[in-house]
Formats: C-alpha cells, sequence, structure tokens
C-alpha cells in the first residue's frame, strides 16, 4: 500500500510537470495556459488507461461476482487516491490560468481564485472528494473481501475519459471541425452510455444472476449503503451524459452555415 501510494504520489505530478516542460520545447509559441491544459489532458488519458486496463482484468477474472478476488480491486485504490488529489490541484491549475487570461484573476493566487474555482467547479470537485473521502474507505475496508469484481467494474468507467480528453485537446488544436472530432464525439457518446450509465444496470444483473434473483430484486437484496453508493456515483454521470448529449445535437444537428455564423 505505502509503496503503490509513494509511487503514484510522485508519477503523476512529475508526468504533469514533464509535459509542461516537454511542450515548452515542443510548442514554444505557446501560453503558459496552453501549455498547461494540455499537459492536464494527457496525464488524465494516461490515468484512464490504467484505471480501464486494471477494471478489464479484475472483471474477466473474477467468476464470483461476489467471492472471487483480485489484487488490483485493492491496490489501483491507492493509485487512485493521490491521483485525485493531483487532479483537483491541476483543474485549479487550469481554471487560475484560464481566468488569469481573461483578465478575471488576480496575478498571483489568493482565496478569492480558490472560492471561483470551487464554485465553477463544485460538482467535478464534489465527485473527486467523494471517491476520496466516502468510496476510499468503503472499498478498502468496509466491503471487507467481498466485491472485487464490482470495484473492478467502477474501474472501467474511466474508459471514456481519453475520448473526452481527446475531444478538448482537438478544441485546443482549433480542430473542431474535422472529422477526427466528430468520430471522437461518437466514440465519448458511446463508451460514456455504456461505461457510465449501462455499467450500473450490468452490475446489478450480474448480482442477480449470481444470485439466482430477478434483477429488479437485487436492490432489495443488498445493503442500503450500496444503493446510496450507486446512485450517488450514477447522478453526476446522468448529469454529464445530458451535458455530451447537448453538445452533440450542436456538432452533428447544426448545418455548416450555422456554424460558420
Amino acid at each position: 500500500m505505502w509503496r503503490t501510494l509513494a509511487v503514484a504520489s510522485a508519477f503523476f505530478p512529475g508526468l504533469f510537470a514533464f509535459c509542461v516542460r516537454a511542450l515548452r520545447w515542443a510548442a514554444p509559441g505557446w501560453s503558459v495556459k496552453d501549455r498547461v491544459l494540455l499537459s492536464g489532458r494527457l496525464v488524465s488519458t494516461v490515468q484512464a488507461t490504467m484505471a480501464t486496463v486494471s477494471g478489464l482484468t479484475v472483471v474477466l477474472s473474477c467468476e464470483d461476482v461476489v467471492h472471487d478476488r483480485h489484487w488490483l480491486a485493492v491496490e489501483y485504490i491507492w493509485v487512485l487516491v493521490p491521483y485525485m488529489t493531483y487532479d483537483i490541484y491541476v483543474m485549479y491549475l487550469c481554471h487560475w490560468h484560464k481566468s488569469r487570461e481573461k483578465g478575471i484573476a488576480e496575478r498571483k493566487h489568493s482565496l478569492t481564485s480558490v472560492r471561483s474555482f470551487l464554485l465553477q467547479e463544485r460538482l467535478m470537485v464534489t465527485h473527486h472528494l467523494f471517491i476520496l473521502i466516502v468510496l476510499t474507505p468503503v472499498t478498502q475496508h468496509f466491503r471487507g473481501e467481498l466485491g472485487d469484481f464490482f470495484v473492478g467494474c467502477i474501474f472501467t468507467a474511466e474508459l471514456s475519459t481519453p475520448f473526452v480528453s481527446l475531444g478538448k485537446i482537438l478544441m485546443q488544436l482549433k480542430m473542431q471541425d474535422t472529422l477526427l472530432h466528430k468520430v471522437n464525439g461518437i466514440l465519448i457518446l458511446v463508451t460514456f452510455f455504456l461505461c457510465r450509465i449501462l455499467l450500473f444496470p450490468f452490475m446489478y444483473a450480474a448480482y442477480g444472476r449470481q444470485m439466482g434473483i430477478p434483477v429488479y430484486m437485487v436492490p432489495f437484496r443488498i445493503p442500503l449503503h450500496c444503493n446510496i453508493a450507486n446512485a450517488s456515483l450514477i447522478a453526476p454521470q446522468l448529469y454529464w451524459f445530458t451535458l455530451i448529449c447537448r453538445k452533440a445535437v450542436r456538432l452533428y444537428g447544426s448545418s455548416p452555415a450555422d456554424k460558420s455564423r
């Protein structure tokens, strides 16, 4: 545990710093804000890939969805903890640089800039803190030795993140009118829906199949806190999926004449 925590705590900030420095050499004309934004998205993609691979490894290795164990279901949590902490800080940096470029933020960091960040990114910060404060102790201690399969399922929710990051990178590079951006938009919709929305019915169905009960009976057979945790996780996903669908309507529903206005 401690070794994983230490390595992850150094890896993500180190990778971020490396990307910022590499972009200073590769794109000397870019602003600090652009380098910070792109570096954050690259690190996010790396973490999401690691989480997805770990999750699929756990899910595919657990035939008994309740009792089978896999070491990654426990160990990767200690990768997520430092990453979520790091990511909150990087989100703040991105917010501060964007606000500063617009002339909104002060030249130095202050409580005002922190308050502005927390207000604007309150849902994402709450999501990260929920994982750190609630899900970490639940997955590491309170569930005992049960449910590695479901922990792996939660990890696979990160499958959509690389496509979300790529979409933002393409927009940052002014490539939002390209075919690649449109194809990537479809991949965002599909992966987000499969791995962040349908994931939860899939987990309930897997438990029902294991226990030999209909899926509609599963919420009444599992502990209440499991239902509450799942509801807390899927609620922001539904909100974000609504936003993604609205963007998709604007992207695919508008004519070239509309886009040129």
